[in-house]
């Protein structure tokens, strides 16, 4: 995935050779509470002080602005731009942001992102643990938060992600999605409400598609785009075009239903949505998926290996009445 370990190709062998067959169904969602006391909260947003927020924007380089329907900055000040912000949080100590989304809820406080987003292993793809001190910055730009800063109340992620080893993604993958519920911001006010939009969401909607990707990446994979600002976690940057369904390759097979179009996005775009019947004027869509890991296609369209010279897609698992509905519902109603 985009900021995990790859281990090398024999020690992932020999370890998933040693692990159970897939799992056929979603096993349930965990809602884990994260700051719930005022103090609690409090303390999230001592923690994350203006210096530690720019830490984590990465240096801009000297090349000259250039992009296309791969990898460009969003300069539309629409609905996206609101409904869409920088997630915050550490992981195993270590300070990290990915991307999060305000979708349409009873709670009116509830956004989605990847499930590695909200509870990751370590680098050895063991002791899963929830993520501490993760806040939510809709709209967040160059060191920014206009509409506010939003504490995470709860986490919600389905029960088998929280088994997740970094390995096995034939296994994993499909569950690679989660929510946050947030608590109110400044005056009691929603996040909803704050930012004055939601996106919605979409269950089994078919994965071929035109989609919108959007995220706040720290990196790119083109070497052209690398420092410029919307590859540095300063802006918000998107992809479009039609997706393909990732499998993974030969030795490596993945979760069914992981799609995506071709995209630069590297790290810190995970957990940003891919929305369909998108509207760039209004900056509406739904959302099917989230950004995950990248998988990589020849020019037939034949998946390849990384590092290939092959072309770079931004992929995800497609949200589902079988996994994505009950951690929709418990986050909304939680």
């Amino acid at each position: 995935m985009i900021t995990r370990l790859f281990l090398s190709v024999v020690a992932a062998a020999a370890v998933a050779a040693a692990l159970p067959a897939v799992a056929s169904a979603a096993t349930g969602p965990v809602v884990q509470p994260l700051a719930v006391s005022a103090a609690d909260q409090q303390a999230v947003l001592d923690y994350w002080t203006p210096e530690r927020m720019n830490a984590l924007t990465q240096p801009s380089s000297d090349n000259p602005p250039t992009g296309g329907p791969d990898g460009a900055p969003w300069t539309t000040g629409n609905a996206v731009s609101k409904t869409v912000g920088r997630l915050f949080f550490t992981d195993h100590g270590e300070d990290s942001s990915c991307t999060a989304t305000v979708v349409d809820s009873a709670n009116r406080s509830t956004v989605v992102t990847a499930g590695h987003c909200v509870n990751d292993t370590d680098l050895l793809g063991e002791d899963n643990q929830w993520n501490a001190h993760s806040m939510f910055v809709p709209g967040y730009h160059d060191g920014q938060a206009p509409y506010g800063k939003f504490v995470a109340r709860f986490g919600v992620a389905d029960s088998t992600w929280l088994a997740n080893d970094q390995i096995d993604a034939q296994r994993f993958d499909t569950f690679d999605q989660a929510f946050v519920v947030l608590n109110r911001g400044a005056y009691g006010v929603s996040v909803q409400d704050k930012v004055g939009a939601a996106q919605k969401i979409g269950f089994d909607r078919p994965g071929s598609a035109e989609v919108y990707q959007f995220g706040y990446p720290r990196a790119a994979s083109d070497p052209a785009r690398e420092g410029l600002p919307e590859y540095t976690g300063a802006r918000l940057a998107f992809c479009t075009g039609p997706t393909r369904e990732w499998p993974g390759t030969p030795d490596f097979p993945d979760s069914p239903n992981q799609w995506g179009t071709a995209c630069v996005m590297g790290g810190g775009s995970s957990g940003g949505p891919r929305l369909r019947d998108f509207n760039p004027k209004t900056g509406f869509g739904t959302v099917v998926g989230d950004n995950t890991e990248a998988g990589f296609f020849d020019a037939a369209g034949k998946p390849c290996e990384r590092d290939s010279g092959c072309t770079r897609y931004l992929v995800g698992p497609q949200f589902s009445t079988a996994v994505t509905k009950p951690l929709f519902e418990a986050a909304q109603h939680a």
